[in-house]
């Protein structure tokens, strides 16, 4: 484990406060969909609104994730910012050869949402093998 100086402490503790922040409304929209909260929106304008909602703590979480680049020290933005281009590759990869895969091979349809747990799933993957810097 790398030993952090007290900004990037702080950092990582404001980053994992506003995650929680802004995970906690994305899954209380989600859970309240999976339970039928909003199974009988018929305006388009309200439907847009909640599909709005939903993705607002998703660009939030992104915006954490970038502040505790900015806030961290200079290794620990450097192998952050390399953590999360590598995983963005990665996942844009993925999603390019599955939606080809749905043009061209017939593969089944996954909805475009579905790039950003994709993302982080590819972050998890990298970031064990990115630990330096260079």
């Amino acid at each position: 484990m790398l030993a952090l100086g007290k900004s990037t402490a702080s950092a990582h503790r404001r980053y994992v406060i506003r995650t929680m922040a802004f995970m906690s409304g994305y899954v209380a929209i989600n859970v309240a969909a999976i339970f039928g909260a909003f199974d009988d929106i018929g305006s388009p304008v309200a439907a847009w609104i909640l599909a709005l909602s939903v993705s607002a703590p998703v660009v939030g979480q992104i915006w954490a994730t970038l502040a505790l680049m900015k806030e961290s020290d200079e290794f620990v933005r450097a192998v952050t910012a390399k953590q999360f281009i590598l995983a963005a590759g990665l996942a844009m990869a993925i999603a390019s050869v599955w939606g080809f895969g749905e043009s061209y091979a017939d593969a089944p349809h996954i909805p475009a949402w579905i790039i950003y747990p994709l993302f982080w799933a590819c972050f998890g993957l990298v970031a064990p093998f990115v630990r330096s810097s260079r």
